[in-house]
């Protein structure tokens, strides 16, 4: 959409500020309240900025004055807003109100108007909840002052449609902003997610009396801070705190609702600088009292740091940003030289644990308990961005990625589960890759959402193989090796569901053999496949040497084997060892493959098919006709072919249940 026409509802310290901004880009702009007054004082101070940047020499003052007329006020909403392409909300953070003026500006605006909102806190889908088209619904974060901070959270709603958010992040752009994709709807979003348990924290240890706020703020200005915490509390107003936290508390622990101080100020109307009095006197327009000789030592800028980690990791596992949206909005919104991902590659994973545990017992807060990944020894993981967040827009949902750092598992609401080895560059294969691949099938063996799994390898490798280069003491360890590689690639054999293996690049040794324990293979022409082990003094010992004879026959698995012999994709197939060939691209290809597959083949069928292939095989043939007698009775009990036939007749799809 071409914006050209902005409206803002609101015109307080952030509404006006936001129409400045557009108009200085050159947008005419309608800036909206209930109030004349209100408006009058937001024109004035929009004027008092733009002198402020004349004098800066950073606009002209003819850019000033025309900037000026390019801003129109109204108290008629529905008159402000009826031809505008965007409409910003910049009203107080209070659920409610915004929900009342969304719901108007729905029935004011027209249909394809995008919808907006400054809020710093709540979520977008519960704004939306009344406007009859969400999917235009999204979330405008400016910081404070807007002319000055060039960050901006854009928020995807649950229903906010992805062409929304490319629109607003083009128009953000454009007029010179730094815009930050929110991938999830989350109370906080970013920045002020981040600054949640650090509000939280001090206004605990003010509740506990282990520091006055200006010996507090006194240490942190030592730290090279512009500004201490109290100070800063009371800049941005103690309600807006206050009104912040037990939005938290509503809506991600309870435990944000433990701070006293913060309702005891708003109560006393104590709200800060625009009160004149918060935690300070603001009279003579700076507190006077925080003397830099006088610092506490009560906490280090290690709590707070573990704190502003801590968040940043939750957000990271819940897919909300990546880590470097995470560092950058941080340092952007909050004017920092660094953000807490940067903070956190300099330190380990123990002293940010064992700093957050002693924090949540000595204030009782369970916010300040260690992140999940954290507990795991996995930080380092979230924030080098190794934990897998799914975001396929063609339906991939994600899974509890925090369990596994070598293989990223994936789920499709198409009944398809991948399984890819992500162990850069070669994808092998070591202890750790062994126990998660065990995790992944034992996870995967009994769940109904999952009907067929690919097992594939990122960076265009399958995999080359078992890595030896770590230590065993003796011949007894390398025994257990093999063993372990045994038990878990025969997992994928046995496992209920069909197993496809997608064969790029190198597939060899226990890579090989991994793909030899699927029951479907699916590879590229040019792929590289072999058994090298007897070239490095070793044999195939996670089954190969079993299951390739059965696979190719004795004379070809034997060349293979003998001579560690690499062949191509395409000689595999003429051998039989691959099933389909595909020289496209391969990942898009089997996932179609795939997904075929799991839409058309009966579930019960199809992992009793499997059993009596791999187990029916090692017996004598009567004994497999009576096997195979005994599961043609259990299908013929299922609903499964009940469907099946039915939907023969009618020559539809069928829709297996798996029952």
């Amino acid at each position: 959409m071409d914006i050209t026409k902005i409206a803002v509802v609101g015109a307080g310290e952030m509404g006006h500020g936001i129409a400045e901004v557009f108009s200085l880009s050159g947008y005419n702009v309608n800036l909206i309240d209930i109030s004349q007054d209100v408006l009058t004082k937001a024109l004035s101070g929009i004027a008092d900025s733009l002198d402020k940047l004349v004098k800066k020499g950073l606009v002209t003052q003819d850019a000033a004055e025309q900037t000026k007329k390019r801003i129109k006020a109204f108290t008629d909403m529905p008159a402000g807003v009826k031809d505008a392409e965007l409409v910003m909300e910049a009203v107080p953070e209070v659920p409610d109100l915004k929900r009342k003026i969304f719901k108007q500006l729905g029935e004011s605006t027209k249909p394809d108007t995008i919808l907006g909102s400054n809020t710093s806190n709540i979520r977008i889908t519960e704004i939306a909840e009344g406007v009859k088209n969400p999917e235009r619904v999204v979330g405008i974060h400016f910081f404070n002052p807007p002319v000055i901070l060039k960050l901006v959270e854009i928020i995807k709603g649950e229903k906010t449609s992805n062409e929304t958010v490319s629109s607003i992040y083009a128009l953000m752009q454009k007029i010179g902003r730094a815009p930050i994709r929110v991938n999830k709807d989350t109370p906080g979003f970013i920045v002020n997610r981040i600054n949640g348990p650090d509000m939280l924290f001090f206004g605990l240890l003010f509740d506990k009396k282990l520091a006055r706020p200006e010996e507090v703020d006194a240490f942190m200005k030592l730290q090279g801070l512009p500004m201490g915490p109290y100070e800063l509390l009371d800049f941005i107003g103690i309600d807006v705190i206050n009104s912040s936290l037990l939005y938290f508390a509503k809506e991600l622990s309870p435990d944000f609702s433990k701070v006293k101080v913060y309702a005891d100020l708003v109560n006393k109307k104590m709200l800060g600088k625009k009160t004149g009095r918060g935690f300070y006197d603001w009279s003579a327009g700076r507190p006077s009292i925080i003397d830099s000789a006088k610092p506490t030592d009560k906490f280090s800028l290690m709590d707070i740091f573990s704190l502003e980690i801590n968040e940043a990791v939750k957000l990271i596992e819940a897919g909300v940003a990546t880590p470097e949206d995470i560092d950058n909005s941080v340092k952007l919104g909050m004017n920092r030289p660094f953000g807490p991902i940067s903070v956190a590659k300099g330190l380990t994973n123990d002293e940010v644990k064992r700093t957050l545990e002693r924090l949540a017992k000595t204030f009782d807060c369970q916010v300040f308990a260690p992140a999940e990944s954290i507990k795991q020894g996995k930080m380092r993981d979230a924030v080098e961005g190794r934990l897998q967040i799914t975001k396929d827009p063609n339906g991939t949902v994600s899974s509890n990625q925090t369990k596994y750092k070598y293989i990223i598992l994936e789920k499709t609401k198409e009944k398809v589960t991948t399984i890819s080895l992500n162990r850069p560059k070669l994808n092998l294969i070591n202890n750790d890759v062994l126990d998660e691949l065990d995790l992944a099938a034992t996870e995967l063996w009994d769940d109904d959402e999952t009907r067929v799994i690919l097992v594939s390898g990122r960076g265009g490798v399958f995999s080359a193989g078992a890595d030896l280069s770590a230590y065993f003491a003796n011949e007894g360890e390398f025994i257990e090796f093999s063993k372990k590689g045994q038990t878990t690639l025969n997992k994928f054999s046995e496992i209920p569901k069909i197993t496809i293996a997608v064969l790029d690049g190198y597939v060899l040794g226990g890579g090989f053999e991994l793909a030899l324990a699927c029951d479907i293979r699916v590879a590229t022409s040019e792929s590289s496949i072999g058994a090298p082990e007897v070239l490095r003094g070793l044999i195939p010992a996670w089954g190969g040497s079993q299951r390739l004879p059965k696979l190719m026959g004795v004379s070809n698995a034997s060349r293979l084997i003998l001579t560690g012999e690499r062949i191509t994709g395409k000689e595999a197939f003429e051998l039989g060892l691959v099933s389909k060939l595909f020289d496209a691209d391969i990942t898009s290809a089997a996932m179609a493959y795939a997904k075929d597959i799991a839409a058309n083949t009966a579930p019960v069928a199809a992992s009793l098919a499997k059993a009596l292939i791999n187990k029916g095989a090692e017996q004598p043939l009567e004994v497999g006709f009576n096997m195979e007698s005994l599961a043609a009775g259990v299908v013929f009990n299922t609903e499964d072919l009940k469907e099946g036939l039915i939907s023969f007749m009618q020559k539809r799809t069928p829709e297996f249940k798996g029952k």
